[in-house]
């Protein structure tokens, strides 16, 4: 394995570990990790694989700690929003800068409240299947976003700041083409 892929897999379950330590709720490193591991994890299998790999190897860590059920049927929400956040991190792989994460870093967090808020009404019980209560969920859950964005505003600046800086003062972690001169230009 290359150095760069070993670092970039130590960082993600690294978050992963951070993931059972206390914290308030929804401030974890999940959403930071799935668009980390599209950003930088070239191979698209294991983009999807590692962040959400980490976060299954958690939510058993949590559950024998008795602090979470098993995954179940909700949990397939939740994975899911958390894919189509490596999904956006795909879309950074060639504008890892400020803005770009930051908007991602956003359009995460809305994608896990919209889809795992759907994903409560859909299938549990606790909100009547109707327009109303479906507004009584996502307007219950709001406390849950502020925490989510929160969180992830701050992962996502640690993973993507740790690395930024990991790979300028180390050329090792740097990606072929960014290391020297270039050799043989790419054709277009």
């Amino acid at each position: 394995m290359n150095k760069r892929l070993l670092t970039l897999s130590v960082i993600v379950l690294s978050a992963a570990v951070a993931r059972v330590l206390p914290h308030p709720p929804n401030v974890t490193p999940i959403a930071a990790m799935a668009l980390f591991g599209g950003a930088y994890l070239f191979n698209r299998k294991l983009a999807f694989l590692l962040p959400l790999s980490a976060m299954f190897l958690s939510d058993l860590g949590l559950w024998a700690l008795g602090q979470v059920p098993l995954p179940g049927r909700q949990s397939v929400w939740v994975y899911a929003s958390f894919s189509l956040t490596v999904c956006l991190g795909f879309l950074l792989r060639q504008h890892r800068r400020v803005l770009p994460i930051a908007g991602a870093t956003l359009c995460g967090a809305l994608l896990f409240y919209l889809v795992t808020n759907f994903g409560v009404w859909a299938t549990g019980a606790l909100y009547p299947r109707t327009v109303a209560g479906l507004v009584a969920c996502y307007t219950a859950a709001i406390p849950f976003f502020r925490n989510m964005l929160l969180g992830d505003a701050c992962y996502v600046a640690l993973l993507f700041g740790g690395f930024a800086l990991a790979e300028r003062r180390f050329l090792v972690l740097r990606e072929p083409d960014s290391v020297g001169p270039k050799m043989f230009p790419r054709a277009v």
